[in-house]
């Protein structure tokens, strides 16, 4: 679900990716035989974003990394390892290589609303947890116990 057109290149936050592993990355690039500066070439994004990505000493954003996986032919999945009953909400969404704009726009929910659901602020009506299910390939539930886990989470813990 990545594209290229600007409607999809909104500001991104600078946190650092849930689940994002530097070391899956490399295994990945050099199974492939690419080199770091080939990979970036290929996939669109800055000379040094890829080697700064697996040194650790910058995380990715969500839309870049899915070019790089999309380049390397993976699922976002071996690049980003978060267990299923670990999940909150954006992790569902960063394994689809999406940004909370793109899928604002796919389900007609706010920016700003899908990152206080993804947090656990708001309250999660039937109505979004139906339209963020489907958006995101997941059943009602699965969406709803990742909300759950975003709300228990302990006071300091990012969702």
């Amino acid at each position: 679900m990545v594209s290229s057109n600007d409607e999809w290149n909104a500001p991104m936050s600078r946190r650092v990716m849930r689940g994002f592993d530097p070391a899956r990355l490399s295994r990945a690039r050099e199974s492939k035989g690419i080199s770091r500066a080939d990979l970036a070439r290929r996939a669109g994004v800055g000379g040094a974003t890829v080697q700064q990505w697996e040194t650790g000493n910058r995380s990715p954003q969500v839309d870049t990394l899915a070019l790089v996986a999309q380049t390397l032919e993976i699922p976002m999945s071996a690049l980003v390892v978060v267990p299923e009953a670990e999940r909150f909400p954006g992790d569902w969404r960063i394994l689809l290589g999406l940004t909370q704009p793109q899928l604002g726009k796919m389900t007609g929910i706010s920016t700003s609303m899908i990152a206080r659901i993804e947090r656990g602020e708001v309250l999660l009506t039937d109505d979004s947890a139906r339209k963020l299910a489907d958006a995101l390939g997941i059943s009602v539930a699965e969406l709803q116990a990742s909300y759950e886990r975003a709300r228990a989470r302990p006071a300091g813990v990012p969702a």
